[in-house]
């Protein structure tokens, strides 16, 4: 492959971590401890850029126990970052779901070595994440002292206005939690199902690379993992659900800015740590971004699917999920 010249002045290579998360549906406190022991490994084999999943505090199937991941702004998921990265001379970022106000958000948090926090709400749910938190409205994009960062979680990487807005930065900080079909509806439903269920995983564990050619930086991808079952809204506006049982696909990777992938670790593998040495600093883009909302080409059945799940859960937001959260968080 041939060689592109950096275009920043920022350039140099650093030892960065991504961690695969296996936690427990609203047990915060567990969670964060489970989180502690994967950064100290990050740690151990000498990180010093940390990406931890979306959504650290909790997975968030459509459950009601979900809502317990809500925190205040301030909380002690921060703290564990702010710590970390003080401590440790390191940066480290995740994102959870934040009350703020009379919302609830899913707020990316990057933290610099001394203790600076910058923050990036995701900019529009995905699926039954609607049911949780509203949309963001900045572009996350930080100046740090190491230069430009970007922040995108999840399907924010498949989304061309997402590598239009950080294009030019010295390095893009992600987490996932890119859920699959469902495995327990059986007959004609899998039949449908079956090669959607392999298009979907290709393009969890390829967004990453995909997202790096375009926006011409290095990506720390950081996922959740294991199996799990959920409700899945059937109707907007009405309580009717199905079962759905299902896992999370992808990988957690570090990938460079030409989209190469220097380390991975699929979610069939389970929680751990991922490590490699990683050229920080823009590039020239390897790929174009188009005019068309979606960076690939989404499938009918797929289309079809985020549209009623988005539907069905911003219904369900306005009418219980918002003010659920916000108690959890205190914030009512």
């Amino acid at each position: 492959m041939e060689k592109v010249e950096p275009v920043s002045d920022q350039v140099r290579t650093v030892r960065a971590a991504a961690v695969q998360f296996q936690g427990v549906v609203g047990d915060v406190r567990e969670n964060l401890r489970r989180l502690e022991t994967l950064i100290a490994e990050a740690l151990d084999r000498g990180a010093e850029w940390i990406a931890i999943p979306e959504f650290a505090t909790s997975p968030l199937p459509f459950l009601p126990d979900a809502h317990r991941s809500v925190l205040p702004p301030e909380n002690p998921a921060v703290d564990l970052l702010v710590r970390t990265a003080t401590q440790h001379g390191v940066r480290i970022g995740g994102s959870l779901l934040i009350a703020d106000g009379d919302e609830i958000y899913n707020r990316y948090h990057f933290v610099e070595p001394d203790g600076t926090v910058h923050r990036h709400d995701k900019d529009l749910p995905t699926m039954w994440e609607n049911a949780f938190y509203g949309p963001g409205h900045d572009d996350g994009r930080f100046a740090t002292a190491d230069g430009a960062v970007g922040a995108a979680v999840c399907w924010e990487l498949i989304r061309n206005q997402t590598a239009r807005r950080l294009r030019g930065v010295d390095v893009v900080m992600t987490g996932t939690h890119w859920w699959s079909v469902p495995e327990n509806w059986g007959g004609a439903v899998d039949r449908t199902f079956g090669p959607l269920a392999q298009y979907n995983r290709y393009l969890s564990e390829n967004a990453p690379s995909e997202f790096a050619r375009r926006v011409g930086a290095p990506v720390l991808q950081a996922s959740h993992c294991g199996e799990f079952a959920t409700d899945f809204l059937l109707v907007p506006g009405m309580a009717r659900t199905a079962p759905y049982t299902t896992r999370y696909v992808g990988a957690t990777q570090i990938v460079a800015a030409d989209g190469t992938v220097l380390t991975a670790r699929n979610t069939a593998e389970g929680p751990g740590v991922v490590v490699a040495d990683v050229e920080l600093g823009a590039q020239q883009p390897r790929l174009p971004i188009d005019d068309d909302f979606w960076t690939p080409r989404l499938p009918l059945a797929l289309r079809l699917y985020w549209h009623q799940q988005n539907a069905c859960a911003t219904r369900y937001y306005r009418d219980r999920g918002r003010a659920f959260g916000l108690a959890a968080a205190g914030r009512v």
